[in-house]
């Protein structure tokens, strides 16, 4: 098994500059969830990958964790407005679910084990800015954070990073999620604020 850790040319930012607006500093991390915590045993726990033409890849948990896997050290902003700096995961990017996977697809949705969805541009999951994790610092994920494996896109608020994550469909069309149906912002940019739809 390789561990790539992706390289970070530069000093940080200072502190304010990576706080989005109307976001405060936590060095907690707290738990928020659209419901129970589901039980997701590995043995049982298959991750899949679909296209708009009904492409399949299917791994296990083995063969999961037999892929290359990254460290990424990223910041995370929930649209309840904590921020947490610097946090350290451990993951298999998407980058490496899609390579050689041919598609014209715009859009992504991420499905849970526990039925929830988010969507995405499928721009936004590729070129190391997406991954599936299944540690973080240090550790295995802890189930109250997702694990055994979640959604990882930190760019964008953190609904986004889908818990007990199960698999990525992609489409032509856009297909709102759970919280977008409800009235969270389609796409989620941490630093536009963009927390809810107009109208709610």
């Amino acid at each position: 098994m390789t561990d790539l850790t992706p390289g970070f040319q530069g000093r940080r930012r200072a502190v304010d500059d990576r706080v989005p607006p109307g976001q405060y500093l936590t060095d907690d991390f707290p738990v928020l969830s659209a419901g129970p915590t589901p039980t997701v045993k590995t043995d049982r726990w298959t991750f899949t990958v679909t296209s708009e033409t009904g492409e399949r890849r299917v791994w296990t948990w083995d063969e999961f964790a037999a892929l290359p896997h990254e460290t990424p050290t990223v910041d995370i902003h929930c649209v309840t407005r904590w921020s947490k700096l610097d946090t350290t995961w451990r993951g298999v990017s998407a980058d490496t679910l899609l390579d050689g996977l041919e598609t014209k697809a715009d859009y992504a949705v991420v499905h849970s084990f526990d039925g929830y969805t988010t969507n995405l541009p499928f721009r936004d999951i590729k070129d190391g800015r997406a991954w599936v994790a299944t540690g973080y610092d240090g550790r295995p994920l802890h189930a109250e954070h997702g694990g055994p494996a979640r959604f990882l896109v930190p760019h964008l608020y953190f609904w986004k990073s889908a818990k007990w994550v199960s698999g990525i469909t992609l489409h032509t069309e856009d297909r709102p999620g759970f919280w977008e149906r409800a009235g969270y912002h389609d796409y989620g940019d941490p630093w536009l604020e963009q927390r809810y739809q107009a109208g709610f």
